[in-house]
């Protein structure tokens, strides 16, 4: 006879199984926890460790609120030194009289300067009225906060304040789970280490967001990310091939302007740290410097695919702002000398139908394949142009003609308007027009309202015709998608205006140009539209592209649901949020007249209009260099 076995047997042993199951369950969850848990108390400790700084009386001396430009301005404005005070200085030990003096002598007689006005396209200003009105008037901060008043009308406090509150959010989980890494994934919650500076420790979101920060008011997360340059930023001991376009973009752009608005002389030590790591790109035949360079060895090269080793006009086209700034704050005219290298090799070479190809070599100074574009290979060139006879004080006569020559051939052979009336500059390819639009090249319906507002002549008209028509058709580009955020590229036929064909154009990376365009166009014309474009534009990045650790971009903005691309770009911070943050700022934050953007969105001062410039007393001989 066989044993009589229990009914409760296997219960029992189910029961025992499923026992086992969640115990292990709960432990991998609790070490998974543990795991990130550590990770989260390791980078707060770290954190915390760069915010000690080397040199505490420095840092106490380097008062957030006190060294505020709006502060330290309306200090020295207001307080009047009896006969026995010291002379007021500026944050880099010039005293007033002497700023008075040196803008004085760059600005001709009868010392009137030519700006954009905060009411209206065009005004004239006198230099003392430029000097009396503090640059950076109506930036607010945090323990300090400017109260709307009728003057300041123009703040929409509300929307303002939403953006600030996204600035946080990227921000503090960058913090937590990237920290001192160049870019954050937040749905995988770790760095990412697939961005174009690659996994070494350079903080490019801290050198690139800083500024942001700074402008927000938001003294805490500003203080951390100045300690980590202080104490960790460094290219000593990267070898890296980095982008020459790309690091000085970023990281030389991005510490000036923190120069230019501090006067803290870490930041300028830095940008001539960073750049001097770039010179070795410059050593080619034609002075047209190459696209990588390895900051430990020095050895650079272009990039295999760019037309036969080609250097890209977009790349060695913008680096003049930086440069020419970068040449007057330190005295040392070599880095001005590298960049008027490459004005002159681009005024002098002759140009097919007045239009620049994006590809030169920088060997034999020959134009490589016949590919033009205000998009991508060839966008912010156009724009250093312009912002390079701004930032002189409109002296740069050069940059200005260069610039007009050029955006008149672009109106003329690639500029067209849609048999619906939408306005978009075509890529151009062996003189076939293909029809197809940048996101990248959005910015330029701002570049043209700009160049239009500047200057008053026979093109005025016709740029800003062409800068508002540009912006428009981004705009509808966002919108007729069905999460109103724009592709990378859209095209125009007989199927389709405004609208990404190619699964390869359809996804969004967080990019800034449109609400660039935005920005730019509501300063110049206060028309609402801007600022409710902008609005909608807010909405959608908080809909699709926030996620609970930060924020990403979009695979497909033509689905309802779209797959998030787990990467929050550094230029989100930099760019994307600090434009719409102006965006329904005063204008008398970070005016027109005052400042120009990089192509990074870093503002750096106008010679002879902003007493931030903060030129060096003495200039070192010119370089015999090669």
């Amino acid at each position: 006879m066989c044993p009589k076995t229990s009914k409760t047997t296997p219960l029992l042993l189910i029961g025992g199984i499923v026992f086992v199951i969640i115990l292990v369950a709960i432990t991998g969850v609790t070490l998974i926890n543990n795991i990130n848990l550590s990770n989260i108390i390791r980078l707060n400790e770290q954190v915390a460790s760069d915010s000690v700084s080397a040199n505490d009386n420095h840092i106490k001396e380097l008062n957030y609120v006190n060294n505020h430009p709006r502060n330290v301005y309306a200090k020295q404005l207001n307080e009047t030194p009896s006969a026995s005070s010291e002379p007021i200085e500026s944050g880099d030990g010039r005293s007033m009289e002497q700023i008075r003096n040196e803008m004085s002598s760059a600005v001709a007689e009868p010392k009137l300067l030519a700006v954009i006005g905060r009411d209206g396209p065009r005004r004239t200003q006198t230099l003392d009225e430029l000097i009396e009105t503090p640059p950076l008037a109506a930036l607010p901060f945090e323990g300090a906060r400017v109260t709307p008043s009728a003057a300041n009308s123009l703040i929409d406090d509300e929307k303002r304040a939403q953006i600030v509150k996204m600035m946080e959010h990227a921000w503090h989980n960058y913090k937590l789970y990237a920290w001192g890494k160049n870019e954050l994934r937040p749905l995988s919650q770790r760095p990412h280490s697939g961005s174009i500076f690659g996994s070494y420790d350079l903080g490019a979101t801290i050198v690139d967001g800083l500024d942001t920060l700074y402008i927000m008011g938001l003294q805490k997360e500003y203080k951390e990310g100045r300690d980590w340059i202080e104490r960790r930023f460094s290219l000593d001991n990267i070898s890296a091939e980095l982008s020459v376009f790309e690091t000085n973009i970023r990281f030389v752009g991005g510490m000036l302007t923190l120069y230019a608005f501090t006067g803290d002389p870490m930041y300028k030590e830095k940008a001539q740290h960073v750049a001097d790591k770039l010179l070795p790109a410059f050593q080619t035949p034609t002075g047209i410097p190459y696209a990588l360079v390895n900051t430990k060895t020095g050895m650079a090269k272009n990039y295999g695919w760019a037309s036969g080793g080609s250097s890209i006009l977009s790349e060695f086209g913008t680096l003049h702002l930086e440069f020419a700034y970068l040449s007057d704050i330190t005295g040392n005219p070599l880095y001005r000398e590298r960049v008027q290298t490459i004005r002159q090799v681009l005024k002098e070479i002759e140009k097919p139908k007045g239009l620049y190809p994006n590809f030169l070599n920088p060997k034999t100074g020959k134009w490589g394949q016949q590919h033009m574009s205000l998009g991508a290979l060839g966008d912010s060139y156009y724009e250093y142009l312009l912002k390079a006879w701004l930032q002189s004080g409109q002296t740069d006569e050069e940059a200005r003609e260069m610039f007009d020559d050029a955006m008149l051939a672009i109106i003329d052979k690639m500029v067209r308007v849609s048999p619906n009336g939408l306005t978009y500059v075509s890529d151009l390819k062996f003189d076939r027009l293909e029809h197809k639009m940048d996101h990248l090249a959005c910015f330029s319906g701002g570049l043209f309202a700009l160049g239009a507002a500047t200057r008053q002549n026979h093109h005025t008209d016709k740029y800003m015709e062409v800068g508002k028509g540009i912006t428009n058709t981004c705009h509808e580009s966002y919108i007729r998608t069905p999460t109103q955020l724009g592709p990378e590229a859209f095209r125009f036929s007989e199927a389709a205006e405004a609208r990404a064909l190619r699964s390869q154009e359809k996804y969004y990376i967080l990019r800034p140009e449109t609400f660039e365009s935005y920005f730019v166009l509501w300063r110049l014309t206060h028309d609402q539209k801007y600022r409710d474009w902008g609005w909608q534009a807010v909405q959608a990045l908080e809909k699709h592209c926030r996620t609970p650790h930060g924020y990403c971009g979009l695979r497909n903005v033509y689905q309802q649901e779209p797959q998030k691309d787990d990467v929050q770009q550094s230029f989100f911070l930099a760019e994307t949020l600090k434009y719409l943050y102006l965006l329904f700022s005063d204008d008398s934050v970070l005016p027109l007249d005052e400042w120009v953007f990089n192509t990074e969105a870093h503002p750096l001062p106008i010679k002879g209009a902003n007493i931030y410039y903060r030129k060096a007393a003495v200039t070192l001989p010119a370089s015999n260099a090669s």
